[in-house]
């Protein structure tokens, strides 16, 4: 039995082999009959469920908060066996105060959270976004106090800048606060802009860290490769969102394309190949997966126990240099500086 710990922070997370640092992202999973099977079915293997708070929909506001109680329906029975990560940050609705990290909007998300999971309690707390209209003395003043009060063993933060996670960890010791325990970034072999700055500061600081999209919307499980989304896909109904056009499509193709022929190479799958690179970072704790059934769950863990030698590392690394992100979306965040012309001019 391999255990991992997420930084300091004291919950081991364990399975066996390989699939030790892998999540599953259980709201994903359409069905809770299909939810309670995948964690019957991979019983000792997984013991991490990474689920979100629901975005509130103009189109459909009530139907994503239903899908969100899969999770807690999962997980019945297992509760104490399970290391159980939510979020903290989306809309909820109209009202502008049902969003964002302020104190007011974390102690209402929370108890939302609890009762949509069917628990107690949570493992880890995190805070989807950065939040410009919010001090970072008051959200982790907050989430302090939901430590302390034991509704919340830990948090975390998810795509925050590299200078944003050392403010978080100075305003906690200055203040004395709760320092947060890890930090969720979007990491794949097409989106490496973490390695430059952020997975050094999450070493410096000891902070767990828990990659999201390691396959890149699909890009590196190959099904692309036709220049196509397949039929029925979130791909064919959101193209832009997935990269279906343009200078960016082209340099992805390309980029799988190449990948592909050093993991046959290789003997390996591309996917396999992918998960693999992720987790040879030594700053990386653990990736997320996001299957949809249990049949593309199973399908990924075949290739737990691939790991890449640096004669392999070093041929991607010629594909996709290091620190380089191939679509700038990719990196999940923009900050307000950059997305909003008003800062930058008196």
């Amino acid at each position: 039995m391999t255990r991992v710990t997420a930084g300091w922070w004291w919950s081991p997370w364990s399975a066996a082999g390989a699939a030790t640092r892998w999540r599953v992202a259980i709201a994903d999973t359409p069905h809770a009959a299909q939810a309670r099977l995948t964690m019957r079915k991979l019983g000792g293997r997984l013991n991490i469920a990474d689920s979100t708070s629901p975005s509130h929909s103009a189109a459909a506001p009530m139907a994503v908060p239903s899908a969100a109680t899969t999770g807690g329906r999962a997980l019945e029975g297992r509760r104490d066996d399970v290391v159980l990560a939510t979020k903290f940050f989306n809309a909820m609705g109209e009202d502008p105060n049902h969003r964002g990290a302020s104190r007011r909007w974390i102690v209402r998300a929370v108890e939302d959270s609890l009762r949509r999971l069917r628990t107690e309690w949570i493992d880890l707390y995190q805070v989807h976004r950065p939040d410009p209209a919010t001090d970072l003395d008051e959200t982790l003043g907050a989430l302090s106090d939901l430590v302390h009060a034991g509704k919340i063993r830990a948090f975390g933060t998810s795509t925050f800048p590299a200078e944003t996670v050392v403010e978080a960890q100075w305003t906690a010791e200055r203040r004395g606060h709760v320092r947060p325990a890890t930090e969720q970034p979007p990491y794949s072999v097409l989106a490496r802009g973490v390695e430059s700055a952020l997975l050094p500061t999450c070493q410096r600081y000891g902070l767990g860290v828990l990659v999201w999209a390691p396959l890149n919307g699909g890009w590196l499980t190959g099904k692309y490769r036709d220049g196509r989304p397949p039929t029925a896909s979130r791909a064919e109904r959101e193209p832009d969102h997935f990269d279906f056009g343009g200078t960016v499509h082209d340099r992805k193709m390309a980029a799988v394309e190449r990948l592909a022929a050093i993991a046959e190479a290789a003997g390996l799958r591309l996917v396999d190949l992918a998960h693999a690179f992720v987790l040879a970072h030594p700053g990386v704790t653990s990736a997320i997966l996001g299957p949809r059934t249990l049949e593309q769950l199973e399908d990924v863990l075949a290739g737990a126990d691939v790991s890449l030698g640096d004669d392999v590392l070093d041929q991607i690394d010629a594909v996709v240099p290091p620190g380089t992100t191939l679509n700038p979306f990719d990196a999940g965040y923009e900050p307000p500086a950059l997305s909003e012309p008003r800062l930058r001019r008196r």
